[in-house]
């Protein structure tokens, strides 16, 4: 495992993020060393740094960057996922089998109580 998995994880485990100053120490590298890490952890877009103080010294509280998670739940009618979604037919909504199939989907599911 390399120095900068190893600040991640370290990081990762801290809900409230971790002190720059205080890093350092629990991986037991020098500060100049934790720098480069920590620059490395930043370029590559894993983490996020605010500046605070600490025990009297400024510092830097290091957080681990929150990913969104794409949520598919309006594409879906049940089990079936929206035809639209991606579709390349040139057909008119209107006329849509796929689309009025999927629809129909949405209201059984919704007479069923499955969707709110």
């Amino acid at each position: 495992m390399s120095i900068e998995e190893t600040a991640l994880d370290v990081i990762r485990a801290q809900q409230e993020g971790v002190f720059q100053n205080q890093l350092w120490k629990m991986l037991d590298i020098d500060s100049r060393k934790c720098s480069r890490v920590i620059s490395k952890l930043l370029e590559d877009g894993l983490i996020i740094r605010e500046q605070a103080v600490s025990n009297g010294a400024r510092t830097y509280l290091l957080k681990v960057k929150e990913e969104k998670k794409p949520s598919f739940e309006l594409l879906m009618a049940g089990e079936v996922f929206s035809p639209c979604a991606g579709c390349r037919d040139a057909c008119q909504p209107e006329s849509c089998e796929k689309l009025t199939f999927w629809v129909m989907n949405l209201e059984k599911d919704q007479e069923q109580g499955e969707i709110y």
